[in-house]
């Protein structure tokens, strides 16, 4: 058996052992990937890249609490979901 040593930041290995079945199966970093139906949008902001401004909302999973940004970046099609905490 191989061990998998692509490395995780923390909050994304911390995070990845308290998610619950629904947010488990949200594909992180594809853009246009769906979210769940638990997820709560908050709050959003704009962000300057070279290429133009871009949306990045945040999201709580009312289940298990996760928190998700999802990064609307037309350009980077590795934006969209990210665990954030």
């Amino acid at each position: 058996m191989t061990e998998n040593t692509t490395p995780q930041p923390a909050a994304a290995a911390a995070a990845a052992s308290t998610l619950c079945e629904s947010c488990a199966g949200v594909q992180q970093n594809w853009r246009r990937a769906k979210g769940h139906p638990e997820l709560v949008q908050g709050t959003n902001r704009m962000v300057a890249h070279r290429h133009g401004s871009v949306t990045i909302t945040k999201y709580v999973c009312e289940r298990c609490g996760t928190v998700w940004e999802y990064e609307n970046n037309k350009v980077n099609r590795h934006a969209g979901w990210s665990v954030i905490g």
